[in-house]
């Protein structure tokens, strides 16, 4: 368990990201779900604790909580946007020593995870998306679980203007692509492989699931894995997948 403190790039004010990390082996930085509240402790809502099972696996994972989500804190300024969040888990990494990574999130995870292949394409070499969020005809409800966010934080958060709020409300979900954070023509350039365990839900759709998995040269989708006699053969598919991963990575880096 940890703080890592470093400078916002916009403004230069200081981040204080809570990062926590088990086991040791190749390294996994895993982006939990909850929306804006994305951060550790909502792991225990998923249909099994990937933090805890794939350290006991042999991965180093390394989880955060996102700025301003659960024990993180940053500044909020009105040209933050989904680019700030991937500056803060590139952070991360780089304070922890690690170049090559694969990247696992969930929900709003699954955003900031393919901004990470999409922006980083040297360093994030696979990637897994546990329902990832996206646009399909449910923009407000986006908006009205950011305001929520907001909401919950503005009575303390007193250096935060309200064009601050609106700015980086804005530059998150009022734009087009289908990820938010990444446009459906990026995706044919993205080379790593990419494991898509498909969404069913308002936040989470099952289109959104189909066409990134669809669009990705070494895209895979696992259709079933949340409930019941699901969760099991899609966790051990999952788990092949990270491994297979890791191998890959630890060839490339033998060379």
């Amino acid at each position: 368990m940890a703080e890592i403190v470093y400078p916002d790039v916009v403004t230069g004010a200081p981040v204080h990201l809570h990062v926590e990390v088990r086991g040791s082996g190749a390294p996994i930085l895993l982006i939990a779900p909850g929306g804006m509240k994305s951060s550790i402790p909502l792991w225990a809502n998923a249909p099994y604790d990937p933090f805890r099972q794939w350290a006991d696996a042999g991965f180093q994972v390394v989880a955060m909580d996102q700025r301003n989500a659960g024990r993180s804190r940053g500044p909020v300024h009105p040209d933050h946007g989904w680019l700030t969040y991937a500056q803060d888990q590139l952070a991360v990494l780089d304070h922890l020593g690690i170049d090559r990574f694969i990247v696992a999130g969930m929900c709003i995870g699954g955003a900031y995870a393919m901004q990470l292949l999409h922006l980083a394409p040297a360093r994030a070499v696979g990637c897994v998306l546990f329902q990832t969020i996206g646009l399909d005809n449910n923009r407000a409800a986006f908006h009205q679980m950011y305001d929520a966010w907001a909401d919950g934080l503005s009575g303390e958060r007193t250096d935060v203007s309200p064009a601050a709020w609106a700015g980086l409300r804005s530059n998150l979900y009022d734009g087009d692509a289908v990820l938010f954070s990444v446009a459906e023509s990026s995706l044919p350039a993205i080379q790593a492989p990419v494991l898509v365990l498909q969404g069913n839900d308002l936040y989470h759709p099952a289109s959104v699931s189909r066409r990134v998995a669809a669009g990705l040269p070494a895209g895979r989708l696992i259709e079933h894995w949340k409930t019941g006699a699901d969760i099991e053969p899609a966790r051990l598919q999952t788990l092949e997948f990270l491994r297979q991963t890791a191998g890959q990575m630890q060839v490339r880096d033998s060379r």
